[in-house]
């Protein structure tokens, strides 16, 4: 299933780079992008077990960005 979520206080292309690849590492995630000009995320993800996937990346997004805070849109 396809999600997109809004990045807010994306610092950097870095950072934005770096969520890419962190998120685009776990399992349960098909694939991810990050677009640092629109501080969009579009995931596709599996929707079995999707709660535990998205604390996952939660953490990864945390972890590489303390500041950004996730919106579904």
């Amino acid at each position: 299933m396809k999600k997109t979520y809004l990045l807010e206080d994306l610092c950097c292309a870095n950072c934005a780079a770096a969520i890419e690849r962190g998120v685009a590492k776990i399992e349960g995630v098909n694939s991810a992008s990050v677009n640092f000009l629109t501080t969009k995320m579009i995931l596709d993800v599996e929707e079995e077990g999707f709660d535990e996937t998205f604390k996952k990346i939660k953490k990864v997004v945390k972890k590489t960005e303390p500041d950004v805070t996730l919106k579904e849109i």
